[in-house]
């Protein structure tokens, strides 16, 4: 018996095109399951089921090694198609045993940690319901059509704290086995458990607008929880991130760069927070080293590109006894690349080298190069 988690995904969104694959908190949005389900011991095998050639180009170059890609029929891609349907074409096409474990797993949800698969699976494991589904816990008041209360006595209105509230299907993720989804043809049947998801969870990616928000409960509730314990050393170009990337000249032919303050005061607080920093960047300026004695820089090298900046970047590890996972590092071209694949946590300003933001493990800020990205950044570690 085998626990299969499937992930339908088409090419043919109307809202957000391509919303599968654009980048979600600097990663393409139907990755962030995938990993999630990659590293859940329960699961076996992940499908991605799509009929769209960029999404499939997309996940195959991640080469994740669960998952598997399937090229769904149009006929079950369409805008009216269900998605039971696909489900059932790929149950039959792969033949699979009626007593496999089927978890259909939505991309739309992205903040579906692995934590949450392997506690409902576990939950599933207890064989004490046929079928789970995925819920949080709405403390709003509803009604009813006709002026009647639905959930509540509006002359003794509950305070939150004593209201039990209602579950609300949050469509991150269900599960049954394969036996039970062909004889039903639906993603639930028989008797029903819940598994419960914190509140954060309940929105899931349709309009523009989730999307928004979603980004920012993904940065609140899981990016912040964990980079903010293991960061030990914080790394920044200068060209295009410390500064807008430009070059100015005065009369005199002096060269001139313009520095955000409130990067400046990001420095300061890494520092009460112990965390070392330090700044290798491709140029070699005085003008440079001058920046970095103002911010009480720790380490400062110039004149580092590619294979050099991470040489210079071991070299500062090993004085410290710390490793590469211990670093993030915030750089904008394509001469930072060696080193943001290296480091445990990777960013890039929001105007960085479209190169740089494709990279499937970079977090892109909503900030630009010299206008605070670098700021961003490091509220995000020290959130």
């Amino acid at each position: 018996m085998k626990t299969i988690a499937f992930i339908p995904v088409r090419g043919g969104s109307k809202s957000i095109p391509l919303k599968n694959i654009k980048l979600f908190c600097g990663k393409p949005l139907v990755c962030w399951n995938i990993e999630a389900l990659e590293n859940c011991p329960m699961v076996d095998e992940v499908i991605v089921a799509t009929d769209s050639d960029e999404i499939w180009n997309t996940v195959e170059k991640q080469n994740y090694k669960k998952t598997i890609l399937y090229r769904r029929s149009a006929e079950n891609a369409c805008d009216t198609a269900s998605t039971e349907s696909v489900m059932l074409e790929y149950i039959n096409y792969a033949q699979l045993p009626d007593d496999d474990i089927f978890m259909l797993v939505q991309a739309t949800s992205p903040l579906t940690e692995s934590v949450h698969f392997t506690e409902a699976l576990q939950l599933y494991s207890k064989h004490e319901y046929d079928s789970i589904i995925t819920c949080v816990r709405n403390y709003r008041f509803f009604w009813n059509e006709d002026g009647t209360s639905m959930n509540y006595d509006y002359r003794n209105r509950p305070r939150r704290q004593n209201f039990n509230g209602m579950l609300m299907e949050n469509g991150a993720f269900y599960i049954n086995i394969v036996g039970n989804v062909k004889e039903s043809g639906n993603r639930l049947s028989g008797k029903i458990g819940i598994y419960e998801m914190p509140e954060y969870t309940a929105t899931e990616i349709d309009e523009p607008d989730d999307w928004i928000v979603l980004e920012n409960l993904m940065r609140k509730h899981i990016l912040s929880q964990k980079v903010n314990s293991k960061i030990k050393l914080f790394i920044s170009d200068i060209d295009g991130t410390l500064t807008d990337g430009g070059m100015y000249y005065s009369e005199n032919g002096d060269e001139l760069k313009k520095f955000n303050t409130r990067d400046g005061m990001g420095f300061d607080l890494l520092r009460k927070a112990g965390i070392k920093t330090a700044i290798i960047t491709s140029e070699d300026r005085s003008l440079n080293h001058r920046r970095a004695e103002k911010l009480k820089i720790d380490f400062i090298y110039q004149g580092k590109r590619g294979e050099g900046k991470v040489s210079v970047a071991k070299e500062i590890c090993e004085e410290l006894g710390i490793t590469f996972d211990e670093v993030a590092y915030i750089g904008d071209d394509i001469n930072c690349v060696d080193l943001l694949s290296l480091v445990g946590l990777a960013a890039c300003p929001a105007d960085a080298d479209s190169k740089i933001k494709d990279l499937s493990f970079i977090h892109v800020m909503t900030k630009k190069g010299g206008d605070g990205c670098v700021r961003e950044f490091i509220n995000m570690i020290i959130a």
